[in-house]
């Protein structure tokens, strides 16, 4: 599988993908040049996993509130 395709991928569905991966490679049952691909795979699938959640996270910081917590405001931000 291709690395433009995972950038591609939801958040939901590159940790799917990742729990699939974990789940394969704790059987065991992958030979050892297989069960390497799908490490490297796994660790892409993280890597776009972690910067998914950070840009959600940037997106929340940029929320203005009001004096009772509420939200009035965004502020647009480009995690790209």
């Amino acid at each position: 599988m291709d690395e433009p395709e995972i950038e591609t991928l939801s958040f939901e569905a590159a940790l799917a993908q990742l729990e699939g991966i974990v789940r394969s490679l704790e059987t065991g049952t992958a030979p050892l040049d297989e069960s390497i691909e799908l490490y490297q795979r796994g660790d892409r699938l993280k890597r776009h996993c972690e910067a998914r959640l950070k840009a959600a996270q940037a997106r929340i910081d940029q929320i203005s509130l009001d004096a009772d917590g509420k939200p009035v405001a965004t502020t647009s931000f480009d995690a790209g």
